[in-house]
């Protein structure tokens, strides 16, 4: 009994977690809104890669095709791509 209200307990605080939302910034497609043009032949769900320079390096982002054909921000890195000249 113990053990079905602590899963019951972790059931309900995992079901209020949500996901941080990322935002986008100067260099992202949907910075600004949503782009003009539709994706229409790429199917709902599909995965979209973008990546640009930011002052702190290189940033690499995925958006994902909604079914409205929007596409939605899911996740941001920057990596600061300094190499060694020498």
């Amino acid at each position: 009994m113990k053990s079905l209200v602590f899963l019951s307990a972790i059931a309900l605080l995992l079901a209020s977690c949500t996901a941080p939302v990322v935002e986008p910034i100067p260099g992202s497609i949907t910075y600004g809104g949503q782009p003009r043009t539709k994706l229409t032949k790429s199917p709902v769900g599909s995965r979209v890669h973008n990546s640009f320079r930011t002052l702190n390096g290189v940033a690499y982002e995925t958006y994902i095709i909604e079914p409205d054909r929007s596409l939605k921000l899911i996740r941001r890195e920057i990596r600061s791509d300094y190499f060694d000249q020498n």
